[in-house]
């Protein structure tokens, strides 16, 4: 199982942006699907997007599409995700997690990272 840090949370006003980085260690990183979950408080954790191995293949929810971009890094086991024009209600915590399945659905996934705040707030 790859071991997974996430980072690059923050405080933002509505509209503007951030990007956030998934770190992984401990396996063949190309060889995994890498997704981003978030909870909000009070929420039930919801799937993001992901990104295949090589990073052809990647899907939003409908929430964030066209807002958020997702892309990774195999050289530096790293996967990123541009979150542009942000809302209140991105606000939530955000995980990465590694599975082998292309789906957004966390059950899929085996691996987790502890997750980084986003608060989006005038």
């Amino acid at each position: 199982q790859l071991h997974l840090v996430e980072s690059g949370g923050g405080l933002v006003q509505p509209g503007e942006s951030l990007r956030l980085s998934c770190v992984a260690s401990g396996g063949t990183f190309e060889s995994y699907v890498i997704g981003w979950f978030r909870q909000a408080p009070g929420k039930e954790r919801e799937g993001v997007s992901y990104i295949s191995g090589y990073g052809g293949i990647a899907r939003y929810a409908d929430s964030v599409k066209g807002r958020f971009t997702i892309s990774r890094d195999n050289d530096k086991n790293t996967v990123y995700l541009r979150m542009n024009s942000l809302e209140p209600e991105d606000t939530a915590t955000y995980y990465c997690a590694a599975g082998r399945v292309l789906i957004l659905d966390e059950s899929s996934y085996d691996s987790w990272g502890q997750g980084t705040q986003v608060t989006v707030s005038s």
